[in-house]
Order: C-alpha cells, then sequence, then structure tokens
C-alpha cells in the first residue's frame, strides 16, 4: 500500500459543515428505502407475486454493497467532494428511470442502479471521521449516524405517505428533486478533502483482502453488523404485507412505522457518547440483546397495532445503536484506509441485509408473520453469541500477553 508522503492540512469540522453532512447523509441513504412500503403498490401495478416485489428491495441493498465495494475504496484515492457530485449525477437519473419504468424487471434493473449510487452516505461517514478531534470522534460520527438513521426511517413514512395520495411513481419523482438539491448544497458549501493514497486501483482493491485478513476487529465488526441489519431488513421488507393482510393498511400506514422507529435514531447520538466513554462489550450486549426482544414481541403482536409500535422503537434502537457502535471500533483502526475499511463493514452489512430480505421473502409464502419473527429470533441469538464469543477470545488472548 503506498500513501503520499506529504500530508495536506485537512479542513475544520465546523458545525455548519457537520449539519451539511447529516442532512445529506439523510437525503441520499433515503433513496434505498423508499420502495419499501410500496411494495404492495408496485406489485399491485405489474400484477406480481408479493414475493416478486420483494426482490425489488433486495436488488436494490444488492446494488448498494456492490457500488460500496467497487467505489467506495476510490475516495481514499480521488477527491471525495468531486466523487460525491458525479454520484449524486447518477442516482438523480436512476430514479427518474424508476419513476417512468414500464416493467418490474426495468425497476429492478433501475432500483439495482438506485442501490449502486447512493454511496455518498458512505463517503461522509469516514469523512466526519477524519475531520473530526479523536477525542470527539464517536459524538460526531454519532451525529452524522443520526441523520441517517433518520433518514432511513422518515424514508418510509415519506413514500407511504406519497403513494398513498399520488401513486408509488410520484416518490421516485420527488426523490430525483431532492438529489438535484443536494447536489447543488454540496457543490457550493462541502470542503474538499484530498486523498492519501497514492497506488493503483488494483493494489488499492488488494488491499482489502489485507485488512480483512489483519484487522480482527474489523472483522468482528462486520460479522455483527451483517447479522443485526438482517434482522432489520427482515422486518421492513415484509411489515407492509403484515398490516395488509391483518389490518387492511395501505403503504401511509407501512411509512408511519418509520416515523414510530425514527424514535431509534435517538439512540444514535446517545451511542456515539457513550462509545467514548463506557464499557463496548457491555453496551453492545444491551443493544443485540433489544434486537432478540423486539422479534419476541412481535410474535405476539401480529394483531396488536400497539405492540408493533413496542417492538419497533425497541429494534430500531438496538440495530442502530449497535451500528454506531461498530462504526466506533472500525474508524478507531487504520486512520489513511478509513473508507476502505468502512467499505468492508458496509458491504457486509448489506449483504446481511439483502440475505435477510431474501430469506422472509421466501418464509412469507410458507410461514407467514411467524416465520419472520422466528427468523429474527435466530439471527440476533447468533449475534449474541458471536458477541460473547469473541469477548471471551479476547481475554484469553489478553491473559496469554
Amino acid at each position: 500500500m503506498t500513501t503520499s508522503s506529504t500530508t495536506s492540512k485537512k479542513p475544520h469540522l465546523t458545525t455548519f459543515t457537520l449539519w451539511i453532512m447529516t442532512i445529506a447523509t439523510g437525503l441520499v441513504v433515503a433513496n434505498i428505502y423508499y420502495n419499501q412500503p410500496l411494495l404492495g403498490d408496485i406489485a399491485h401495478t405489474y400484477n406480481a407475486s408479493s414475493g416478486a416485489a420483494g426482490r425489488i428491495s433486495m436488488i436494490t441493498q444488492i446494488g448498494y454493497a456492490v457500488g460500496m465495494f467497487f467505489i467506495v475504496p476510490l475516495a481514499d484515492m480521488f477527491k471525495r467532494k468531486r466523487m460525491m457530485l458525479y454520484i449524486i449525477a447518477i442516482v438523480t437519473v436512476a430514479l427518474l428511470g424508476a419513476a417512468m419504468a414500464p416493467s418490474i424487471n426495468i425497476l429492478i434493473f433501475a432500483s439495482f442502479l438506485i442501490g449502486a449510487a447512493s454511496l455518498v452516505p458512505q463517503l461522509l461517514i469516514p469523512m466526519a471521521a477524519h475531520l473530526a478531534n479523536p477525542s470527539e470522534r464517536g459524538k460526531k460520527i454519532g451525529v452524522v449516524m443520526g441523520g441517517l438513521l433518520i433518514g432511513i426511517l422518515l424514508s418510509r413514512t415519506l413514500s407511504g405517505f406519497v403513494g398513498a395520495h399520488w401513486g408509488w411513481r410520484a416518490m421516485f419523482y420527488i426523490a430525483a428533486a431532492l438529489m438535484l438539491i443536494t447536489w447543488l448544497v454540496i457543490f457550493l458549501f462541502l470542503p474538499e478533502v484530498e486523498p492519501d493514497y497514492t497506488g493503483s486501483y488494483k493494489k488499492l482493491m488488494g488491499s482489502l483482502i489485507d485488512l480483512f485478513k489483519n484487522e480482527p476487529k474489523l472483522r468482528f465488526a462486520s460479522l455483527r453488523g451483517a447479522l443485526c441489519f438482517a434482522c432489520f431488513s427482515a422486518f421492513w421488507t415484509t411489515i407492509v404485507f403484515l398490516l395488509k393482510e391483518n389490518f387492511n393498511m395501505g403503504s401511509d400506514a407501512a411509512g408511519l412505522f418509520g416515523l414510530v422507529g425514527a424514535f431509534g435514531a435517538v439512540a444514535a447520538g446517545l451511542m456515539g457518547r457513550l462509545s467514548d466513554k463506557m464499557d463496548p462489550f457491555k453496551l453492545s450486549f444491551f443493544t443485540l440483546l433489544l434486537v432478540l426482544v423486539s422479534f419476541i414481541v412481535f410474535i405476539f403482536s401480529s394483531h396488536s397495532i400497539a405492540g408493533l409500535i413496542v417492538g419497533v422503537i425497541i429494534l430500531d434502537m438496538g440495530v442502530q445503536a449497535t451500528h454506531i457502535s461498530n462504526q466506533s471500533i472500525i474508524f478507531s483502526l487504520n486512520p489513511e484506509a478509513r473508507n476502505r475499511i468502512n467499505t468492508i463493514y458496509m458491504v457486509s452489512y448489506f449483504i446481511g441485509g439483502s440475505a435477510g430480505t431474501f430469506m422472509v421473502s421466501v418464509l412469507w409464502g410458507n410461514y407467514h408473520w411467524l416465520g419472520v419473527c422466528i427468523s429474527g429470533i435466530i439471527l440476533s441469538s447468533i449475534a449474541i453469541v458471536v458477541h460473547l464469543l469473541n469477548h471471551r477470545s479476547r481475554q484469553k488472548k489478553a491473559n496469554l500477553a
């Protein structure tokens, strides 16, 4: 791995810059999730099954993982602001393609491109970690992550409302307009960050393998994150079908659950502060336990809106707080490779999410809500076991040393 011999002075992370990064993160990441409350309406438009419509969400997440793997590492090699402007232009075109899709196959292709080009958050979060003072890194990451989590959750509220009143295509036109505004704001106000890496793209991608081999904390955080996001995606992919089947509610009701889940975003800022001060093992064990508890609540809430609301808040708090803990771990590793480290983690994260989506799309046909809840309990239990085994392994190594 080759890095530049001279280090340019990095811009100061002002409050204004932090807010620009936070808002842009929320607006761009929302592109990945607009389709979830709309899957029932999309299935009706194309006369497709719920399983076929569910694949739209899965393909979007796969596209995000592919884009992160091949594009995000370039942020260690090229100017980040310039990269963001190109990427936002591409996602705007993809959103317009989704809005005008004449068939479900065209929509699936456009959804893949939307996922692959919604990468700006994964450039902005390492950028915040890079510009922040080390003593405040967890806090600053927590602020940007708060924007990301609110974007994820409120995207469903917005798309559910728009879908119910103006149709699902209108949501993609609105998303394209929001991307044009985001492009302009980033162009005018975001500082540029010079790259540290001066090697070739081939060596850059090869270094991902070295980082994965040589950073056990990165491997651990990646696995734990993938399992949690599989749980998260399993719930949010199927809630629209449950509400339609058991409550005769449409996309607007599914979207309102995103508004409820936004309470979980509060955990992001809190976790960012606590991760700078508290024992991360105890904190993460508690947040993983929340994910498990949420699916136990869901089992008994298939006909209870109040129970579903409680479960959503618990689930989002657990998943998002664990995500913050994982990012605090990985961004404390190699400063010059933060974008590549984040690539490995986030690719694993969204592979887990797409696997969770695929799994429940299959399970829903035969086992419906019970199958979704049992899969969430199994996945979250595995995450807890992984967490405990990793802690035990680290203790053994510390005793031997």
